[in-house]
């Protein structure tokens, strides 16, 4: 590190599970975050803040007015703007040192694995079934830890999956035959902080991963009642009967 990442990093480096070393690690780290709405938008900003070397920034959406009520990655300035290039704008002036790679297409299964194959870990924070079904299997194909996300309502919910024997992946927890591409968090309602809530949980799993510290969600479901500020944790367990745990690839 230089004299000026030094300074900016100092207030992690003076915490002992992180370091020099691990804030080395976070400016060499990759990671793709899926959607730049809600969830990715705080998780986008604090782990550029945090030193994150290179983001890959997946959405094919526009900045809608819309969206300024919870995506705080976006401004009105960027209205009609295609969010990665809005988000690389605010990144940008938030740290310029932090490599982004602009994804504004949807990715299909191919598409997706190979990006995937190249990062460090993935961030769902997507606001539909389809695709969060899709990020599973690749991240599961891919042997690759995946931070999802989800907020509707009042209710969050954040848990890690890193596909290691016995663990359960995502769809042990949601069945994809359960749900239609219609059915979007994006049709219903959704209280703004909660948004940042959940998308910093990811920021904060994402870097305990990285650096292998702490107790993270992996095997756990961390589950929030904004309504009540009540927060909850249950254990997830491997669904035998899972398709996605016993593949040993994804279909193309």
């Amino acid at each position: 590190m230089n004299d000026n990442q030094l300074l900016q990093y100092h207030r992690h480096i003076m915490l002992p599970p992180i370091g020099a070393s691990g804030q080395e690690t976070l400016l060499t780290a990759k990671i793709l975050i899926i959607g730049l709405g809600g969830l990715g938008s705080p998780a986008a900003l604090y782990l550029a803040a945090s030193g994150i070397g290179h983001l890959y920034l997946n959405d094919f959406d526009h900045v809608d007015l819309s969206n300024l009520q919870r995506q705080i990655l976006h401004n009105r300035q960027q209205l009609h703007w295609s969010k990665t290039h809005s988000a690389e704008k605010t990144l940008n002036t938030l740290n310029p040192d932090c490599q982004l790679t602009l994804l504004d297409k949807k990715l299909d299964n191919n598409a997706l694995q190979q990006t995937i194959n190249q990062v460090d870990l993935v961030i769902d924070a997507s606001d539909n079934f389809d695709t969060r079904f899709l990020v599973n299997r690749c991240c599961k194909a891919q042997n690759k830890p995946l931070i999802s996300g989800s907020a509707i309502g009042f209710q969050g919910q954040v848990s890690v999956f890193d596909y290691q024997p016995q663990q359960p992946c995502y769809q042990c927890l949601f069945d994809e035959q359960d749900y239609s591409p219609e059915n979007r968090c994006s049709n219903s309602g959704i209280l703004a902080p909660l948004a940042g809530l959940v998308g910093t949980i990811q920021a904060i799993e994402a870097i305990k991963v990285l650096l292998d510290m702490g107790n993270s969600l992996k095997g756990r479901l961390l589950s929030i009642d904004a309504m009540n500020m009540e927060f909850k944790t249950s254990r997830l367990q491997q669904d035998p009967a899972c398709r996605v745990c016993h593949l040993s690839g994804v279909e193309t």
